[in-house]
């Protein structure tokens, strides 16, 4: 049975697979429920811990040297990760299995921000998978650098019988690379770190964030999977659009972070242009940019 339910602050997909449940703020996804064995596959915001569900990355991922950005010599203060996660989105509900929200720029995020924007967020489920749409438009008369990302938090272990050490990442293909580190500022440090030597599986351990994020930069897959020890179920993320990938927990929390990024973080020690960042995208003006990532679950 499909159900069909929108509030002011949060919107409800649902089909015969999975129900998933997104918040005005931020666009934030807030639950996915594998309503097969009604199990919660989105860490629940414990402020124990870590007191998001999956912020989205608009218009900066990471952190920005003396956290602030540069356009043609004029300083920005702007938050980690951008503003998009701060801000109330409005949702048009297309159907029972299909939202979309929307930012636009106001006189508030210029000031952070110097550019009239669109940013449309398509949520979209498909029998057991789903989507998640980002759609950028240039408004302004000037050419728009931005990077773009997904962070959600995936909770982990999948059921109340089993433990974090249970679980693996599971790469889509053999991987030879190495993280690249980042300091107490969330800036990298320029030291990198051999992960996986031809191999596909990261085992998850308590231990296993002590040093923050595993960013990688060079590795061939697109795909990659949370696995567990004692049963077949998986979760499995795709993004075949995202060139950089952040893994990440706060250490012994029981979720894990699977983030495709366009963009990156930037290097201790140089403040740079913003048009300077790696992956930097750049609309001209009224030119459009989409990108996509997906969540299957079974």
């Amino acid at each position: 049975m499909l159900l069909l339910s929108t509030h002011k602050m949060e919107t409800i997909l649902s089909n015969n697979f999975l129900r998933v449940k997104a918040k005005s703020k931020g666009a934030e996804l807030s639950s996915i429920t594998d309503l097969r064995d009604n199990s919660e596959h989105l860490w629940q915001a414990d402020p124990a811990f870590w007191n998001w569900h999956a912020p989205v990355l608009f218009p900066k991922i990471g952190e920005s040297v003396n956290e602030q950005i540069s356009f043609s010599g004029t300083k920005y203060k702007m938050p980690k990760h951008g503003l998009a996660r701060h801000l109330d989105f409005t949702a048009d509900k297309k159907s029972e299995t299909e939202v979309v929200f929307m930012l636009r720029s106001n006189e508030e995020t210029l000031k952070q921000y110097p550019f009239r924007f669109c940013f449309q967020i398509s949520y979209m489920l498909e029998e057991n998978k789903f989507r998640n749409i980002y759609t950028v438009t240039n408004e302004d008369n000037k050419p728009m650098p931005f990077t773009i990302g997904g962070h959600p938090a995936f909770a982990v272990p999948f059921f109340a019988n089993e433990k974090l050490e249970d679980y693996f990442l599971e790469f889509e293909k053999e991987e030879t690379v190495s993280r690249h580190l980042i300091d107490d500022n969330g800036l990298f440090n320029g030291v990198t770190e051999r992960v996986l030597n031809n191999e596909k599986r990261i085992p998850l351990t308590k231990e296993l964030f002590n040093r923050d994020a595993l960013i990688f930069k060079d590795h061939v897959s697109r795909k990659i999977s949370i696995c567990s020890k004692n049963h077949n179920k998986k979760l499995t993320v795709e993004f075949a659009d995202f060139p950089y990938l952040g893994i990440w927990a706060k250490p012994g929390a029981p979720y894990v972070c699977i983030e495709p990024w366009i963009g990156c973080a930037e290097n201790a020690g140089k403040e740079i242009d913003f048009t300077e960042k790696e992956h930097c995208i750049t609309l001209q003006p009224g030119e459009k940019f989409s990108c996509e990532f997906s969540v299957t679950i079974g």
